[in-house]
């Protein structure tokens, strides 16, 4: 490997490194097993199919991948810049399954607390925003705090489910398909979809499908996220103890 010196960069050496040990490298890890061939321009599929078989027919498979699922640790990430005169903080959750249960908490965020908090949802994951003045960065944690680990009224979680499905239904209307499949991939079976399955799997989450899910993050452990002024913002270590 050469670095950014001279016209060859300047070499570096690893005095660990034999040609046993890249041999044993190159074996366990280029082999066909977690391998993607990738093509384009084929006229007849099954002939290149056909010759990509034979002609890896004698590389070696190597051992199966054993895929373990992900966990949900929490953590902090803090960058403290007191020039920015104002103060960022995110909450994160791990997130139920379903997608669409996911953006009617992210809604029930937004209305229960009155647009003082922004709601967010990816992946995976549900969580909280507020942006505020330094001073009080305590007091917006708290809103944050609270955001989750009170479960919402019946009145917010219906309101919420109108808000998050008309967003989808507009997503379809406006022929983003992607941005509707994220908002229904995990509800519907299909990767098609119309304006009546999204409906109705809107439709059936109920009350107890939403307090379950606040239950459930309220009882894990949050990551937290903060930029700006973070001289009177509380540590995850600090609010960790208000979840579980």
């Amino acid at each position: 490997a050469f670095g950014a010196q001279s016209g060859m960069g300047k070499s570096f050496y690893s005095t660990s490194a034999s040609g046993s040990s890249i041999r044993s490298f190159r074996e366990r890890a280029y082999v066909l097993n977690g391998a993607v061939v990738a093509a384009t321009g084929i006229e007849d599929h099954e002939s290149f199919v056909k010759a990509v078989e034979e002609g890896f027919s004698e590389s070696n498979v190597g051992e199966a991948i054993v895929s373990t699922p992900s966990v949900f640790l929490g953590r902090e990430s803090r960058v403290h810049a007191p020039s920015a005169g104002y103060t960022h903080v995110v909450l994160a959750f791990e997130g139920p399954k379903s997608s669409a249960l996911a953006n009617v908490i992210q809604q029930c965020i937004n209305v229960g607390s009155e647009g003082a908090l922004s709601g967010f949802v990816a992946p995976g994951v549900v969580g909280a925003y507020s942006g505020s003045a330094p001073a009080d960065a305590s007091s917006a944690v708290d809103a944050l705090v609270s955001s989750i680990t009170a479960a919402p009224s019946t009145a917010i979680v219906n309101r919420a489910k109108g808000l998050a499905k008309a967003q989808a239904m507009f997503a379809l209307e406006g022929a983003s398909s992607s941005l509707a499949d994220v908002m229904t991939d995990s509800v519907l079976e299909n990767s098609t979809f119309s304006a009546a399955e999204i409906s109705a799997a809107y439709d059936s989450i109920t009350a107890q499908d939403v307090a379950a899910a606040f239950d459930a993050m309220a009882k894990s452990s949050p990551a937290m996220a903060s930029v700006g002024d973070l001289s009177s913002t509380p540590y995850q270590g600090s609010i960790s103890a208000k979840f579980g």
